[in-house]
């Protein structure tokens, strides 16, 4: 695992202290995260995002969705299983996970649905409105013009 030395960009910016948490943090959470259950991320649109989870076997009441912090968490919990069934091989697994994702400033999760095995999460990047570009208007001095006639009575 590399290690990265941040000093340099902290002489010559301002707000950015940051950032270097924020790596730290998302190593530290990739190296301790299991791989189930296996995820995709998707652009779908300029500003629009969407994760995929697979979670067969889990229904609608057994997951929950969370966002604090910048921080989205998935969680399944699955009820408890009828122990009369005797599985000769079981491979769909059907544990108890938590998975986290590190949101960037702004992004919001707007929605999200289950449907044949797969948890789609809806995400938008809402840009604040003082934050938008905006246009500054420029007010020009207009010169003055000097009234002829009290200049030559002067």
């Amino acid at each position: 695992m590399r290690n990265f030395d941040f000093s340099p960009l902290y002489r010559s910016t301002i707000g950015f202290d940051h950032l270097s948490n924020m790596l730290d943090a998302v190593n530290r959470n990739d190296a301790n995260q299991p791989s189930y259950p296996p995820y995709n991320i998707e652009a779908v649109g300029s500003d629009k995002y969407q994760i995929t989870m697979a979670v067969a076997g889990f229904v609608e009441d057994e997951l929950a969705l969370q966002s604090e912090k910048q921080t989205l968490t998935v969680t399944g919990k699955k009820a408890a299983q009828d122990e009369t069934r005797n599985f000769l091989y079981q491979g769909i697994a059907a544990r108890n996970f938590e998975r986290r994702f590190q949101l960037a400033d702004h992004v919001e999760v707007t929605g999200a649905k289950l449907a044949n095995g797969l948890l789609h999460i809806d995400l938008v990047k809402v840009i604040p409105e003082a934050m938008r570009p905006r246009q500054i208007p420029i007010n020009a001095e207009r010169p003055k013009l000097v009234d002829v006639a009290k200049r030559s009575a002067g």
